[in-house]
């Protein structure tokens, strides 16, 4: 890492000569590892608001599910069915908040790898890759997680471009995007294997009824 970078680079360190004027003050620049540590702990945030809705929609899902078999036990198929829809319902928001919640704990791993070691900052690409797909999933579910992601992946590229002109770093966009599609991937396929876990095979009588079931891990 080049020595401009590594004045940079830990909180311990000076700051560098640079310094921005904010309301005609001078204050010295943010190093690097504490941007970087500043994003992995708002991302820790936001990933258990994700735990915890994933939380209450398998709860809801339960109660809906108990319901439905009662119901099919009473030989009341319309009730059933109804029960049966509204798990599909949950089942299609839980399974999207169970990916974004796994893709989101990649990403943090990925970023404080980043900040221990001070792997190249061609690495943040993909991260910040990984949360603008979060964000844009869970927008419709989650809208105040959605926005707070967005202000992350701007820190993100901000100071992935900080250190890439430091650097003079070029970045293979095609390499990040790979990375960024490998975690999300990984992230989905570990998604579909908790949703089988956690969520039993709903009663055939909704299907009888013309309802379609959400697969587990699709997007």
């Amino acid at each position: 890492m080049p020595r401009d970078i590594m004045k940079n680079w830990d909180s311990g360190k000076e700051p560098p000569v640079n310094f921005s004027r904010i309301s005609g003050i001078v204050r010295p620049q943010m190093p690097v590892k504490e941007k970087i540590a500043q994003s992995v702990f708002k991302l820790k945030i936001q990933q258990s608001k994700l735990e915890n809705s994933a939380h209450k929609m398998q709860r809801h899902d339960k109660n809906l599910f108990d319901k439905c078999i009662s119901a099919q036990m009473a030989k009341d198929s319309a009730r059933a069915a109804l029960y049966a829809s509204e798990c599909a319902e949950i089942r299609k928001m839980a399974s999207t908040v169970l990916r974004c919640q796994l893709a989101l704990e990649k990403a943090i791993i990925r970023l404080e790898n980043i900040e221990i070691w001070g792997e190249a900052a061609s690495m943040l690409r993909p991260v910040a890759g990984v949360v603008t797909s979060i964000k844009s999933q869970i927008s419709g579910i989650m809208p105040e997680v959605s926005y707070a992601l967005g202000e992350i992946v701007e820190s993100l590229n901000s100071t992935s471009l900080e250190v890439g002109e430091v650097t003079g770093q070029q970045y293979d966009e095609g390499a990040s995007d790979t990375a960024t599609q490998q975690i999300l991937s990984e992230a989905n396929a570990v998604a579909a294997q908790r949703m089988n876990e956690k969520f039993p095979d709903l009663p055939k009588v909704a299907e009888r009824a013309g309802f379609t079931y959400p697969e587990s891990g699709t997007t």
